[in-house]
Order: structure tokens, then C-alpha cells, then sequence
């Protein structure tokens, strides 16, 4: 059993809300037609002067605010997303130059597991806690999720995407706050290529094959065959998650899911058997974060009052891969 807790929280939606029916004049579509076909009303992206780095530092200043922490307090700090600023350095790296922290030694390193990047990472801050490496640790996920979209070939997914950040502070065990159970991630290859951006790595060169770069430089999904392994999956995860947590399903007061598509989250209340109102949907009007979703929401749930003492919460999501990952916690 991890023994961390989860001391503060944060999020900055990017500052610019974008309407479907906004898109649906862009992209010449009858008004109704985008809301419809991705279930999303509007989505947070990036106003003007705001990058990936500013929402990212805004979210972990409001996390460490919250857990009433300085940012010198901070012994390692994971940057958890699925596209981070550049390739190289690590986007963390920049972070902790952003709070003031060049000048200490503690460790700043990316995880990156695309949608589940803050679920592995709250397991690497357990274990580091855990071992005594680490008594505070920052957790930050931005995505700037709204850029190289296929909105010419299939605009219902690019549809689905908004920019935004959230952060987590963890720290050790202790009498009040949401105490970090277990966390679980399965990764399923048969899924590698159903959700892709191939570009931006070694796998097509910039200088050598342009052509083969720009054709590659647009995320891909091949939603029928991830809906198709995540429902014979996701049912037999959950059962593992809750019984390694040592929970019946008809414990769990809360549920928070990746934010992935609407269509996603009533097939999950579907075949999981949750009731809806256990159930956090924000997607329709946040669209999907990627690995800020669940963080975010779970900030939400905090500030909306929906995590009392003693509840007893599921974090639980996908990921590109396919992977299938989960966190239990406890007020």
C-alpha cells in the first residue's frame, strides 16, 4: 500500500473559451453540427502571450498555494504530459528554472505515459516519498492539445481537444488530507498504432523526408478499435485496482475519469456499472486534456465539495498505447 497523500491541487484552463458553433462557421458546417458529432459545447485554449510553460506555472503556484507550501519546499518535480515543450531538455527542467529553482539541486524530470502521464506519476512521487528520497513532490501536466489536429479528415476528433495544465503536491502520510492508495497501470501493445502523432521523433527525419515528416505531423485515431479494446479491458481492470486496494465497487464514492470524449464516458458508466451521479463529467465543457484531464478534475471535484472525509475515490483512465490506468485514494 503507497503511503503518500495528495496535500494541494491546481489547474489554469487556457484563457480562451472555443465554442463548437464557433468551429462550425470556421470549418463550414451547419450551426449544431460539431456538438452534435463530438458531444463537446466549447473547449479552454491558448489566449494571446499564453504558452504551455505559463499555464503549467500558473497551475503549480495555485498547488502549492494550496497545500501551503513554498516552492523551495519541493524536492522533485515531475512534469507529466503527453507533448511537452521540445524534445530536449525536459520540459520540467524549464519549470523548475520558471519557480525560481535553478539554483537547487532536487531533481526535475518528464514522465510521460500520453493520457495517464499524472497516474504514472503519482506512483513515481509515492515511491519516491515512500523511500525517503522525497518528502514534497510537484506534479504538473500541461497540454497544448488543440494543435496538429486532422480537422480536414475527421474534424469530430479534433473536435474533442482543449489546452489547459493542472497540478498535484504530494507529500507523506499523515491524519488529514486525500491519502494515495494504489496506483495501476496495464499497457496492451495490440493498440501502439491506434492513437498516434508519428512525426516529431526519430521515426521520420526532418531533413532527409520532409514529404513523409508533414504527412505524419497530424494526430491519428482509430476510435472503433480503441472502443473495442478498452470495453473488454476496462471492466477486468477495475476489479483488479479495487480488489489490490482491497474496495468493493459498490464502495467507491466518487469517480474520476479521463475526460476523453463524452461518447467515452457514458460507454465506461455503461459497462462498469457506476451510477452517473458517482460519476465527475466536466468533458463537454473542457474537452479532452489529455494528461491535465484528470488532474483537473479532480481539483474540481475538491473545489465543488464532492470529496467528504472518508470517501473513498477512483481516478481512472486510457492512454495511447493502449494502456489502462487507475488510483485509488481516500479522505
Amino acid at each position: 500500500m503507497l503511503t503518500a497523500t495528495v496535500l494541494g491541487t491546481g489547474v489554469r484552463a487556457g484563457g480562451k473559451h472555443l465554442t463548437s458553433a464557433e468551429i462550425d462557421t470556421r470549418i463550414g458546417k451547419p450551426a449544431g453540427w460539431l456538438e452534435g458529432a463530438s458531444g463537446v459545447v466549447c473547449r479552454p485554449v491558448l489566449a494571446e502571450g499564453e504558452t504551455q510553460e505559463s499555464l503549467a506555472l500558473a497551475a503549480a503556484q495555485l498547488a502549492l498555494a494550496d497545500a501551503r507550501l513554498d516552492a523551495s519546499a519541493i524536492d522533485l518535480l515531475l512534469f507529466a504530459s503527453a507533448v511537452g515543450r521540445q524534445p530536449i531538455p525536459s520540459t520540467a527542467t524549464l519549470l523548475k528554472r520558471e519557480l525560481g529553482l535553478a539554483h537547487c539541486a532536487s531533481p526535475a524530470f518528464d514522465v510521460n505515459a500520453t493520457c495517464l502521464s499524472a497516474v504514472a506519476a503519482m506512483e513515481v512521487a509515492a515511491l519516491y516519498i515512500g523511500a525517503g528520497r522525497a518528502r514534497h513532490v510537484l506534479i504538473v501536466a500541461s497540454e497544448i492539445a488543440t494543435r496538429a489536429l486532422p480537422w480536414a479528415d475527421d474534424p469530430a476528433t479534433a473536435a474533442l481537444f482543449g489546452d489547459g495544465a493542472a497540478a498535484l503536491v504530494l507529500g507523506p502520510a499523515q491524519s488529514s488530507g486525500l491519502h494515495l492508495r494504489e496506483v495501476s497501470i496495464e499497457t496492451w501493445a495490440e493498440g501502439y498504432d491506434f492513437c498516434a502523432l508519428p512525426a516529431g521523433g526519430t521515426r521520420y527525419d526532418f531533413h532527409t523526408n520532409r514529404a513523409a515528416f508533414e504527412a505524419n505531423a497530424l494526430f491519428r485515431m482509430d476510435g472503433h478499435a480503441l472502443f473495442k479494446l478498452t470495453r473488454n479491458r476496462l471492466p477486468g481492470f477495475i476489479d483488479r485496482l479495487l480488489a489490490l486496494t482491497g474496495w468493493h465497487r459498490d464502495e467507491v464514492d466518487l469517480v474520476i475519469p479521463h475526460q476523453a470524449s463524452p461518447l467515452a464516458l457514458e460507454h465506461m458508466v455503461r459497462k462498469c456499472g457506476f451510477a452517473r451521479d458517482r460519476v465527475v463529467s466536466t468533458v463537454a465543457h473542457t474537452g479532452n486534456l489529455v494528461a491535465a484531464s484528470i488532474p483537473m478534475t479532480l481539483d474540481t471535484a475538491r473545489r465543488e465539495g464532492r470529496i467528504a472525509a472518508g470517501s473513498k475515490v477512483l481516478l481512472i483512465g486510457t492512454s495511447a498505447g493502449v494502456s489502462i490506468g487507475g488510483a485509488t485514494l481516500e479522505a
